[in-house]
């Protein structure tokens, strides 16, 4: 940067954009429409057969001792005692555990793993065949949204509220219809919802109602109930 000036662009930044042509910028970026679109077929293909399932977040740094691990375990193996089916992001921690309770509940076990360059790795207790990988984020958000009849968010990190947050605001703005979404650690989650009030709420950002599209619990049970009372009342079926 020339001093003084600080939106004066770099000429080093102008030359890398000369390096390349636009042609060859376009028709890299076309190609790779055809690598989405191939995870999206490989992904309709395969969650199209599962069945109703619920989703479960929480973060992949969560030890095998830590009580939340042991109550996710709980709350999958309830959920596959209610007819549905299990899925996780397919990693460590939470997402191990969503896996586990699946499989100790004869559920289906379905694990959406996503290539990081750290700490996501395949856990041993997705089904056979239910281990798809991804490379793209916003391919696996698909999955995770058309195929869930629910949410269960246990805590996490930077990716389990990018999860919630995708999921509230697709139902917010009426692109899916409601499903259930269940918060789980009411400790954990009392400073962003009194954020939510405080803040968002408070400045018009959001709604009232909008403060209704999730349920706060502490237990396997209340977690599981909220699930089962919601389609106690209307029918299940893929969300868009």
């Amino acid at each position: 940067m020339v001093a003084g000036n600080p939106f004066e662009i770099d000429q080093k930044v102008q030359n890398s954009f000369k390096e390349k042509t636009w042609d060859e910028t376009v028709t890299k970026d076309s190609w790779m429409v055809f690598k989405i679109m191939a995870e999206f077929v490989d992904g309709y293909e395969k969650m199209a057969k599962i069945g109703p399932c619920v989703s479960i977040f929480g973060s992949a740094r969560t030890k095998q001792d830590d009580p939340q691990y042991l109550l996710a375990t709980e709350i999958a193996e309830k959920i596959t005692e209610i007819g549905f089916g299990v899925i996780t992001g397919g990693g460590p921690g939470i997402m191990e555990a969503g896996n586990k309770g699946a499989h100790q509940g004869g559920g289906k076990s379905i694990g959406l793993n996503i290539d990081l360059p750290f700490e996501q790795h395949f856990n041993p207790f997705i089904d056979k065949g239910y281990n798809i990988d991804f490379d793209y984020f916003f391919v696996r958000k698909v999955m995770f949204v058309k195929y869930s009849q629910g949410f269960i968010v246990m805590p996490g990190g930077f990716g389990t509220l990018d999860e919630l947050m995708e999921a509230l605001t697709l139902i917010q703005t009426h692109k899916i219809g409601r499903f259930p979404i269940v918060l789980v650690g009411s400790k954990f989650w009392s400073g962003l919802l009194d954020w939510f009030r405080g803040t968002l709420l408070e400045n018009g950002m959001i709604s009232e109602t909008n403060l209704d599209l999730y349920r706060v619990v502490d237990t396997a049970d209340e977690a599981v109930s909220h699930i089962k009372a919601f389609y106690d009342k209307y029918s299940v079926d893929v969300n868009f």
